[in-house]
């Protein structure tokens, strides 16, 4: 039986990441831990791609942070999400379902 694979598809961490602050401020690990929670322990996101990733966003625009305390009373780094990182959600969110609905046309097709 082939290996499970649980890569994120070019472009979409973003997505997740956006998806994982819409409500709540969170923490790096936070953030892994809810995309890993939202998809029924189907994703991971290693922190080799997330910080990254909050760094870009967070240059964007789409993001802030600022300094806070963990539940264990670490300083970390709390995300939150922007009006622009909003906006940058709903257009992801709009891109994803009409490129997942066009890759599922042609799976039923194939």
């Amino acid at each position: 039986m082939a290996k499970e694979k649980s890569d994120l598809l070019y472009g979409t961490l973003d997505m997740l990441i956006l998806r994982a602050l819409q409500h709540d401020p969170r923490h790096g690990l936070g953030i892994a831990d809810r995309i890993h929670q939202i998809s029924q322990d189907a994703l991971r996101v290693e922190q080799g791609s997330l910080y990254p990733a909050l760094y870009r966003l967070e240059a964007q625009g789409w993001i802030k942070a600022e300094w806070g305390l963990s539940d264990n009373n670490r300083k970390a780094r709390f995300y939150t999400l922007t009006g622009k990182g909003r906006k940058q959600l709903a257009a992801e969110r709009e891109h994803w379902t009409r490129i997942a609905a066009g890759i599922n046309r042609v799976l039923a097709n194939a």
